[in-house]
């Protein structure tokens, strides 16, 4: 069978754990603040903020992630019914509101890499072991699904670089297809950074 198609950036996807466990589902949930101004897509890369509730992590080259969102929950304001989604629909007020995050400073995820137009790229193996930036592309309110990225030429030094780079999807590192996927680690997981929010 062969490897699927992927056609745009799709965010971060849960795969593993830095020490090849396989991922078991595990999340945490953040409450999100009623009224969060910010859509969040399943596969963003979210932060805690002094607050204590989950918003879109926005950086691009430096900053520390807590995880990844993987849906929500809350009190539709219009129906009154508990509502679990694939995104955080911005400016929705709700008390109750809650993001699943996997917070695991150890998982690992896939991510496509793409370049600044957001068209699919080829990437060198060369790239593992190396830091890499983030494209905060746009996200899917049909599918609810992210369409963050990592940054094809981006591969570096740079400690303060958030993402990690582990391995390369085999499929698709053959430099034969449109684009690579990559996976990675959260470089500067929030957790591990000696300073709070």
């Amino acid at each position: 069978m062969a490897y699927p198609t992927v056609s745009a950036p799709y965010g971060f996807k849960p795969i593993n754990r830095l020490d090849g466990m396989p991922y078991a589902g595990a999340t945490r949930q953040i409450k999100i603040a009623s009224g969060y101004d910010t859509n969040i897509f399943y596969g963003d890369l979210v932060s805690v903020v002094t607050s204590g509730t989950a918003e879109k992590f926005a950086g691009t080259t430096t900053g520390s992630p807590v995880g990844v969102f993987v849906g929500c929950s809350y009190t539709n304001p219009t129906t009154k019914q508990k509502q679990f989604a694939q995104y955080w629909p911005a400016d929705t007020v709700a008390s109750d509101a809650v993001a699943y995050v996997v917070d695991d400073p150890n998982a690992v995820f896939q991510v496509a890499v793409t370049d600044n137009a957001s068209a699919m790229s080829n990437a060198a193996r060369a790239a593992i072991g190396a830091n890499m930036s983030i494209i905060q592309g746009a996200g899917n309110t049909d599918t609810g699904n992210s369409g963050v990225s990592v940054l094809a030429g981006s591969e570096d030094t740079t400690n303060t670089l958030p993402i990690r780079v582990i391995d390369v999807v085999e499929e698709t590192a053959t430099g034969a297809d449109e684009f690579v996927e990559l996976v990675v680690k959260i470089n500067l997981h929030q957790y591990n950074q000696a300073t709070g929010v």
